[in-house]
């Protein structure tokens, strides 16, 4: 079967045809947005201009503009690059709009900075055979996606920051005005992601913009590993915006005009080196790896939100993984190091803390005398449970007050990978299970696997329950209520008061954690 006898399908701005891959519809690059160049640049995104003839969806649009690292997996094969990005990808088994399907909308990671939503490891193939409509998305990411500057400030005061969480908002609109054509049910949307994109997730329940809307954009969210760094403020966003204006763009700092922000060359955009006196060496920073507080999209932060119960009241799946500390490896930090700084930040009371919980991890069974002994395993395991970990039980416990909510644990690594991966399931090591993307090299029993948790994952998008042995309960709180955990591991099984003591005595240390990183992540990392 080839794209010329795929069908044409009629979108509200023009006619698509696709492809077929595995026998299943693909619509690769259907435009969502103008392109947000020259005078559109650090703008909302627009509406594009509508089309007659068909347009040929069968290539992938080019990656957002950003910085390559070819040493970690997923962020150096974007392939080209340009400022014209705003496209979206659409997988559907076939169109009939008696019988829509469930829809489910995957955001990438990538910290806000890098990533793409054509990436393989994203193929919406198996979902949509299981009977989803897959919609994966580009959004702008980097200095592009999240950026202020007293010039922007000046033409539109109080304007935008968070331009990608924007994006990906046009691109839900999109999926309310067009899905069904394709065979999706507009009034059952999932939303999904992981890293920066669960991050996402959770600032789409967050945001007014979103959250408000009638009809919803979205009826329920899955947050695959967010993590626990705060939103810098408008005010430390504009701080980096200037230092990035006359070190990276060559303009005069703060006085730099709007026009004069535009018309910096796009390559800019992809550079990772900007010396400064202060630092010869220095990267370029970034307002990642957590969206910016205070602007229109999130007029406070995703913690100050939820701890209100402000966020939208629809269910809810998150969770993390068992070796998530593995993402600050990736970007060449060393967790005994991150910790010696959050401890020196956090004074006398996280080094008493710190005492206390060498105790209680020392009696879990998953953790040796080794792992104590050597400082940098046991602050990967400090590191995992006070940015992941607990951080998903923390906005379990809030969401769960509000609307139905599942935590899982996942620490399954396929059997191939175990001697390369001693510690468990690496930061983003689990997005190959619900995509059930599983290559040759896997054995019967990480295809098993991936089929449980594929099916998890789409039994809870198709009517809100995840359906599988043993049955996911809901997790809920209170005083004489336990905490449920489904553990995604060798054997799938709920654990009830999932390592409570010690993830409360990391939940109790989150002030002084936000305390400490407010507005210091400005070069900061983070993974898909």
């Amino acid at each position: 079967m080839t794209s010329n006898s795929t069908p044409i399908i009629n979108t509200v701005e023009g006619p698509v045809q696709g492809d077929v891959q595995s026998e299943i519809l693909v619509f690769k690059g259907i435009p969502y947005a103008r392109p947000p160049m020259d005078a559109l640049r650090w703008k909302e995104p627009q509406p594009v201009e509508p089309w007659n003839e068909t347009l040929k969806t069968d290539t992938f649009s080019k990656a957002c503009l950003q910085p390559t690292y070819p040493s970690m997996d997923g962020a150096g094969n974007v392939g080209l690059q340009s400022e014209d990005c705003l496209y979206l990808n659409v997988w559907t088994s076939g169109v009939d709009r008696d019988a829509l399907k469930p829809v489910m909308v995957w955001i990438h990671g990538g910290a806000f900075k890098i990533g793409v939503g054509s990436d393989e490891i994203y193929s919406g193939v198996r979902l949509a055979r299981e009977g989803a409509v897959v919609v994966t998305l580009n959004y702008r990411v980097g200095l592009l996606g999240f950026f202020a500057h007293p010039g922007l400030e000046k033409e539109r005061p109080l304007g935008p920051v968070n331009f990608g969480l924007l994006d990906q908002i046009a691109a839900l609109e999109w999926v309310q005005r067009n899905i069904a054509a394709f065979g999706g049910d507009p009034g059952n949307v999932t939303i999904f992601g992981q890293s920066a994109g669960a991050e996402s997730v959770l600032a789409l329940f967050a945001s007014p913009l979103s959250r408000d809307r009638n009809p919803p954009l979205f009826h329920k969210g899955i947050a695959q590993s967010p993590y626990a760094l705060p939103e810098q403020s408008r005010e430390k966003a504009s701080e980096l915006g200037v230092k990035v204006a006359r070190w990276l763009f060559g303009l005069d700092g703060e006085h730099a005009t709007a026009e004069e922000l535009r018309a910096v060359p796009p390559e800019k955009f992809a550079e990772k080196a900007m010396p400064t006196p202060e630092d010869p060496g220095g990267q370029v920073p970034f307002l990642g790896p957590a969206p910016v507080r205070g602007d229109v999209v999130l007029p406070k932060g995703l913690r100050a939100t939820f701890e209100a119960g402000e966020q939208t009241r629809r269910p809810l799946i998150i969770g993390s993984n068992s070796d998530e500390a593995s993402v600050l490896k990736a970007f060449d930090m060393d967790p005994a190091v991150v910790m010696q700084m959050i401890i020196e930040a956090g004074g006398e009371e996280a080094e008493n803390a710190l005492k206390t919980l060498k105790g209680l991890y020392r009696s879990d069974p998953e953790v040796t005398d080794e792992d104590l002994k050597d400082p940098d395993r046991f602050a990967g395991l400090v590191l995992r449970d006070m940015l992941f970990t607990a951080n998903a039980r923390w906005f379990a416990d809030k969401h769960s007050k509000v609307a139905d909510t599942r935590w899982y644990y996942f620490s399954y690594v396929p059997e191939g990978d175990r001697e390369s991966q001693p510690h468990g399931v690496s930061h983003g090591g689990e997005m190959l299970f619900p995509f059930g993307n599983i290559k040759d090299r896997f054995t019967a029993a990480d295809r098993a696997m991936s089929e449980k948790v594929s099916n998890y994952w789409f039994s809870f998008a198709k009517d809100g329950t995840p359906a599988g042995q043993p049955a996911w309960p809901k997790h809920e709180t209170g005083l004489f209520v336990r905490d449920k955990t489904l553990k995604l591991g060798e054997t799938i099984e709920v654990a009830y008061d999932f390592r409570k003591v010690r993830l409360d005595a990391l939940i109790a240390q989150y002030p002084k954690l936000e305390e400490a990183l407010e507005g210091g992540g400005g070069s900061g990392g983070g993974s898909r």
